[in-house]
């Protein structure tokens, strides 16, 4: 019964140990602080510009699920083991963090994922935003900075302990963009707006096409994300046999397949997609006739 009493003993012990571990680990690199070097863009205040960002920020980059139409934010993650995470609210009301943001932070959270003293946010799609050019993301914080006032306060983000764990582990890629982004490299230049694959290409990456669809957009369960009822469909060409222009118009602006059937809008954001233009849709048909065909899931 003693030795029985110490290996249970030792064993608490040792989880004691890795836990403890676990936990000065994950402070660490959860603590990490990002230097970005970014030049940041003059920030506009015509209302040209600001319809501009507001466009982009609900039709393109898909903010408002998130941030919500007000941009009073959301609370994304509600608590528990794995995390506690909010959408700020970028107004300047109570609880907003737009009063206390500079120009330079704004578009570092954008562009790099990184909070105002450069720890890494949540859930903030900034390896995808990398991308957007100087003019789009001055329009866009441009358009955040006219949002009136929302009161809406949330409780600090933080990680639980299996979010820690999987934090020490590296499996939770995505969930902090921060970590994935090359911060000190070259910006690919964006195309000119237009109905051209190239342009279609870009609005696919900052868009979250690719976040959702996979990295070859043939859909499935993608590696590292969060589990879904219905994955993500293959938008491939091999995906697409039943669609012709028409009918991928349609999709995105009325949530309706060839068939009739309407496109579940918990997981594909027609509201938004229906705010594109028609050149904007047009590019991103082109752009996905011409990707290589895949099977579903297929990478």
């Amino acid at each position: 019964m003693r030795l029985l009493f110490k290996i249970l003993g030792g064993l608490v012990a040792l989880i004691l140990v890795l836990v403890a571990a676990v936990y000065a680990a994950s402070t660490v690199k959860h603590g990490k602080r990002f230097a970005i070097p970014e030049t940041v863009p003059v920030i506009p205040t015509d209302s040209a510009s600001i319809a501009r960002g507001r466009h982009f920020a609900t039709a393109i980059g898909k903010c408002v699920p998130c941030h919500r139409d007000d941009l009073g934010g959301e609370q994304m993650i509600p608590g528990g083991p794995f995390a506690r995470g909010a959408a700020a609210n970028l107004t300047t009301g109570r609880g907003g963090i737009g009063g206390a943001r500079s120009d330079t932070q704004l578009v570092s959270a954008i562009r790099h994922g990184v909070s105002g003293d450069g720890r890494p946010l949540y859930i903030m799609p900034s390896e995808f935003y990398n991308r957007l050019s100087d003019d789009v993301v001055a329009a866009i914080v441009a358009y955040i900075r006219s949002v009136p006032p929302v009161d809406r306060e949330y409780p600090p983000s933080t990680l639980g302990p299996l979010g820690r764990a999987l934090l020490v582990a590296g499996q939770l890629k995505g969930f902090m963009a921060a970590f994935d982004i090359d911060h000190a490299g070259p910006r690919d230049p964006t195309p000119p707006a237009g109905p051209s694959a190239e342009y279609g290409a870009y609005l696919a990456i900052v868009g979250g096409c690719k976040a959702c669809h996979g990295p070859t957009l043939s859909g499935g369960v993608i590696p590292g994300g969060p589990p879904v009822p219905t994955p993500p469909p293959n938008i491939t060409p091999e995906g697409l046999k039943a669609y012709d222009e028409a009918a991928f118009f349609r999709a995105l602006r009325e949530g309706k397949r060839p068939d009739g059937s309407a496109i579940d809008t918990t997981g594909m954001p027609i509201p938004m997609t229906k705010l594109m233009t028609d050149d904007e849709t047009r590019a991103l048909w082109v752009y996905l006739q011409s990707v290589p065909p895949k099977p579903f899931g297929g990478r």
